[in-house]
This record gives C-alpha cells, structure tokens and sequence, in this order.
C-alpha cells in the first residue's frame, strides 16, 4: 500500500529579488535531484474498538539525519501533537501533513468512513533527499578523494548527513547542515503533499494533469496545499517559485498576490484547518507559469566552492530595507535587471526555435563552438544561419554579463555579498573557458554553488578545472519534469538522481 512520490530541486537562473514583486519574472530550473516522500499505514488492519479513538499514530522518519518522531493526530481537529522526547522538529512536513489531511477531509465529504479507516491505521511516513541538496565534501576530503563528480558519485545513494554537523558547543545544541542552495524545503514540502493526497485518494499522481475534485487540476491542488504548508512553515509569504517548479517543473515564473495566503497566516491560530484550506483552495491564484526549458545541447552545471553557503532570508531582508531607503536608484536598478533578464529570456527561446527550424546547422555551430572560447565562435559565422546562431549565443553571454554587473551593483548598495569578490573570480574563469554560454550565482545569490550553462559536450573539461580551482562539480542536471509518482522506494528500485548516467557520459 506504500505511495512514493518525488519533487524536484530547483536552479533559479534569472529573477534573483525580483521576483519577489510582480509582475516580474524569474526562469527557474528543476534538476535530477530530488526528494522522495514515502507514505503507508502503521498498521495493516483497524482493531475494531479503535473506530471510537479521538486520535491516531503519524510516525516521521528521516533516515539520513537518523531521526524519528513520533505524534497523535487529532481526528476530530486535524492537528499534530508531537509525543518524541526530541525537541528537534520539522515545521515543513508537519504543516504538510496537516493540511493534506484537511484537503482529505473536504474531497470526501460525504463518505468519511474510508479515509477514517486510513487514518486510522496510522501515517508512516518516511522522507529522503538526494545527495545532491547537501556538501558531501567533508566526507569526500576524508576519505582522501579529489574534488571531482566522480567521488561524489562513489558515496552511498541518500548517505547520512549528520557528519556534517558545525562542532557542537554542548549536548542540545543543534547541527547545521551544510546544503548547495537548491530548495531542499519545497521539494520535501511538495513530496510530502503529493504522496499523502495520492494515498489518501484526493488526487491520481498517474494522470495528475486532469481536473479533479476541485475543479482544477490535481497539480494545481497539490500546488496550492504545497505554498499554504511551506509559507505557514516559514513564518512568511515568499514568492513561491521554488515550490512552484517543485510541482511543475522548468518554467518562467510570476508570483501570486501574497494576499491569498495572508487569511491562511493570519486563521490559522483561530479556525479549523480544513475551513482554512478550503479557502485557499477556492482563493485566486493568480501567478503565471510558462513552460520552460534550455535550448537543445545545453547543459546545466553547479559547483560547490566549499564556501559555507549563504542565509538567503537575511540578504533579502537587507535588500529590501536599501529598496525603502534609496526608491530611485532602486527602481533603477530593477528596470536595468528586468531587461537583462528579459534579454536572456528571449535569446535563449530563440535559440530553441533556430534548433527547431535548422537542426543540422544548429547541431554543427554548437560542437564547433563547445571546443572553443568564446572570442573565437565568430569564426565560424560563415553562413547565414550560422552567423545568426552564434549570434543569440554571443548577445545571451552579454545578457548574462549585464546581469551580473548590476546585481553586483545592488549588493553593493545594499551592503550584501550577492556576487562575492570569491565567486566573481571563479564565475570570470569559469564564462572564459572553452564552451561555456554563461555563468552566474543562481537566486539570492551569496557562497551557494555557481551554475554554468555548457554547449554540447565541452561540461568534462568545466570540471575538471572547477576541481583544480578547490570547486566540487555536483552531479545536479536539468530535468524539466515536477512532482511525480515513483514505481517503488528509491533505496531498492535503485533511483540515485541520475548518477550512473551522469558518470557514463
């Protein structure tokens, strides 16, 4: 009866702060790296005296911190009640498991008598990220093994995270987990939501684009309860582009009005849950969403500088507190930003349409061109649609140099290290080199691992001169796909984030 579903990680390329107003827009990128929720009852049968409980079991285990949690859910007010001596908890699932369970409740209002007997037999509930959302490089410099994806992929699929916990100072103190940026919370948040709607019949992740039971479709109610769980967990409304590209995967992104959600933060200490979702469920989400993918031949690359990471709330809240004190200079900025984005946007669409309407040539300018710098790309502009190709390639690259320069410019202003003086360098290097299209920090930007995009082959040679610079190629790719229904769990149906074809590349 185990339900697996999985959600993507995510790259935000272009729309690092300003997507956090609308109307603009960000491109973000789903990965190969994934979070997989596995749902199934506690207890294979309901004892008959057990149809009066007021309560039922929810059991959450998360294998690679060596955590297990224990709670009572409250039948009757939907509400979870931890029953663990660890006081270390998990505000992402726990909303998710709440309001999933609420969303239950409304879909089958009528007959309640299956989904109490499901409820009933408890929730065990186990989560697993792939090894892609955290540094592994203290355990690969360990073990004596070179910076490279290859040792990455010499580790254990879903290895333990707890060994990189900061020195503790004292038995309580908590471990900080180093991770690479890629939104570990809403591909959890949305794994877990999906899994547990699906287990609970409230929607069919098997053909999840179908409308379903209110009136929209199964992705857009997984969407919905995933934003509503993963805001509530935050403590804040953000812009929701990470969870949406959890739920749909690749896609250009506007954000929705945060009043649809401000009645669910301000409810939710005094209404029941299932009238809260049942608002938010008929609010008006208003975001937009266009698919979205890189050009044929273009590969996505990250690199871990091994620079510590960066709090990305922290470095949002100073720029917007630069925003309210300089307005001008601040819309500005944003204008110049917006463009470059645009820019970028539309260079790279364009692009896909030249691959399209002239594949052979396409084909042809993209390997000649991913063995060389991209000063020497001009020379093989020798024909018509040759030279209009390499010339979308060459005004992306100043697009994305624009980009850098003035969100550079506006850590500067705000006093944040949204491209560090470290990652100028490597990011620098790393657009110089031979088949490189562009480089750049993705989202808020700070010490998280860099992206690249690559053409044709030329991604080998990119790490391994990331490796000699003291920079860990991740195994992270695109992979345009959202939340899915897995076959099986990922530790024996051996899913491992698309390492062993990334290594026989």
């Amino acid at each position: 009866m185990a339900v697996v579903a999985s959600a993507p990680g995510k790259v935000l390329m272009t729309g690092g702060y300003l997507v956090l107003d609308k109307p603009n827009a960000g491109i973000v990128l789903s990965t190969n790296a994934r979070f997989y929720a596995i749902v199934k009852p506690i207890n294979e049968d309901v004892k008959p005296e057990s149809w009066a409980w007021k309560w039922t079991d929810v059991k959450l285990t998360s294998p690679q911190l060596s955590r297990e949690s224990m709670f009572k859910l409250s039948l009757k007010h939907l509400t979870l009640q931890s029953v663990s001596a660890s006081d270390s908890r998990n505000p992402f699932v726990e909303h998710a498991i709440q309001y999933a369970i609420a969303a239950a409740h409304l879909a089958t209002d009528k007959d309640k008598e299956a989904l109490h007997k499901l409820l009933l037999q408890g929730l065990d509930i186990t989560i697993l990220g792939s090894n892609d959302f955290y540094s592994y490089r203290n355990q690969i410099e360990s073990l004596g093994l070179p910076l490279t994806p290859e040792s990455l992929g010499t580790l254990a699929p879903f290895a333990s995270i707890t060994f990189n916990a900061a020195e503790s100072n004292g038995a309580n103190s908590k471990p900080e987990v180093a991770k690479t940026g890629l939104g570990s919370s809403a591909a959890m948040t949305t794994a877990v939501v999906a899994a547990l709607l699906h287990y609970l019949g409230v929607v069919d992740l098997s053909d999840p684009c179908k409308e379903g039971k209110f009136g929209c479709s199964d992705l857009d109610v997984i969407h919905m309860i995933a934003q509503t769980s993963h805001c509530l967990a935050q403590g804040k409304v953000g812009s929701g582009f990470d969870v949406s590209c959890a739920v749909y995967g690749s896609q250009r992104y506007v954000r929705f009005s945060p009043e649809v959600l401000s009645f669910a933060q301000v409810a939710v200490t005094g209404l029941p849950i299932n009238e809260v979702i049942g608002t938010i469920l008929k609010g008006k989400w208003d975001h937009e969403r266009t698919e979205f993918s890189l050009p044929p031949l273009m590969n996505l690359f990250l690199g871990e500088p091994g620079s510590g990471g960066s709090s990305t709330p922290s470095m949002v809240g100073a720029v917007k507190k630069w925003q309210m004190s300089d307005p001008e200079k601040a819309r500005e900025n944003w204008q110049k930003l917006s463009d470059a984005n645009l820019e970028l946007e539309t260079k790279l669409n364009v692009l896909s349409k030249l691959a399209k309407d002239h594949w052979d040539v396409y084909l042809g300018v993209i390997k000649s061109c991913s063995v060389l710098t991209s000063e020497k790309w001009v020379l093989h502009a020798t024909e018509p649609i040759n030279e209009a190709i390499i010339k979308e390639l060459l005004e992306a690259r100043e697009a994305m140099l624009r980009i850098r320069i003035l969100m550079r410019q506006i850590g500067e202003a705000a006093s944040v290290p949204i491209e560090p003086e470290s990652q100028t360098q490597l990011l620098d290097s790393t657009m110089n080199a031979e088949g490189v299209l562009l480089a750049g920090v993705p989202g808020a930007g700070g010490f998280d691992a860099i992206f690249a995009i690559t053409l044709g082959d030329s991604g080998s040679k990119l790490t391994q001169a990331w490796s000699s610079h003291n920079v860990l190629a991740l195994l992270v790719r695109e992979d345009p796909h959202g939340v899915c229904l897995e076959s099986g769990d990922p530790r024996t149906t051996g899913i491992t984030s698309g390492v062993s074809s990334i290594l026989l590349e």
